[in-house]
């Protein structure tokens, strides 16, 4: 994988970074921005990381997790240059109406954008976790234990640990060399996938009990009223939308929450040669080929019935 020499440049040059990633954060965006911090940090570079959300309890195990701010909403404008991480529009970060000096995008979705100044976007990547560690070794920087937690971490969900078709040869090597480096695949599946308090699990249940199926397409939803009942969140739907994908038949799984009253986040998953990115893109939404999102507003058999629709045609 081939890095920017401008993005090489300009990491060089500066010597303090605003480093933000997608609201809602899972382990890429926050695998990524951690590790690209630390490893600035340690060439004596000043980073200030940013996500308009906290980060999910499940994600505490990674290291420096702490060090994330959510106050950028208290500026208008910062003279700081912008490195955005794992999205490439400052709205998808909750970033809207602000002013940056200089910015750098860095990567893997297929949603086009002409936001940056610099634009490394590599569809073709597993994760952003990928790039990033191609780029802190293009750096010279040493891989630390830490570091190489949190690139771990964050190609793991990606590739749905090593499971998903964007596992190739050259990812398996890259996490054997996060290995060595002292990443543990036990522990951070552990971590990831059986720490979940029985509030979630309630919540999950609740979502499950939703699941109709039409024309091989699983549909299910959590309502703002499941998050009060079960004292939860949004970030404890991560995974959801992918399970129901669990069944042979289906093609399209298709998970709703609510956000607002008749406003649904709606999150897509298929399996094989379904690119739901192309769905998603019809509502001005995106992502990958098997995995993408959109944002919706109306009832939610509106929603319902207007994606299926949508796939049907």
């Amino acid at each position: 994988m081939k890095v920017p020499l401008k993005l090489l440049s300009f990491l060089n040059e500066e010597d303090n970074f605003f480093i933000a990633t997608h609201i809602n954060p899972e382990g890429d965006a926050l695998g990524s921005s951690l590790a690209l911090s630390m490893a600035l940090e340690s060439i004596g570079k000043q980073t200030t990381l940013y996500d308009k959300d906290h980060v999910p309890e499940f994600y505490h195990y990674l290291p420096g997790y702490q060090k994330f701010t959510h106050a950028a909403s208290l500026h208008t404008t910062f003279n700081l240059p912008l490195i955005l991480l794992d999205c490439n529009t400052l709205d998808r970060a909750g970033l809207e109406g602000l002013n940056f000096r200089y910015s750098a995008v860095i990567d893997h979705h297929k949603t086009e954008s002409d936001f940056g100044d610099i634009r490394w976007v590599e569809p073709e990547a597993a994760a952003t976790g990928v790039m990033i560690f191609y780029l802190i070794k293009e750096l010279g920087i040493k891989i630390t234990r830490e570091i190489a937690i949190n690139l771990y971490s964050a190609i793991a969900i990606d590739t749905g640990t090593f499971r998903y078709s964007s596992t190739t040869a050259e990812v398996l090597r890259v996490a054997a060399e996060l290995i060595e480096t002292g990443a543990n695949p036990a522990y951070i599946s552990q971590s990831l996938y059986e720490t979940w308090s029985e509030e979630r699990f309630t919540l999950l249940i609740m979502a499950l009990n939703t699941l109709e199926i039409r024309d091989r397409v699983a549909i299910t939803f959590v309502t703002r009223e499941m998050f009060k009942k079960t004292g939860t969140g949004p970030e404890d739907t991560e995974n959801f939308s992918s399970l129901p994908r669990m069944m042979k038949d289906i093609k399209i799984s298709a998970f709703f929450r609510e956000i607002d009253d008749n406003h649904w986040k709606v999150s897509l998953r298929s399996r094989g040669d379904i690119n739901v990115a192309r769905i998603a893109t019809l509502f001005e939404g995106g992502g990958h080929k098997n995995a993408a999102g959109y944002k919706i507003k109306g009832s939610l058999e509106y929603v319902k019935e207007s994606l299926l629709k949508t796939i049907s045609e």
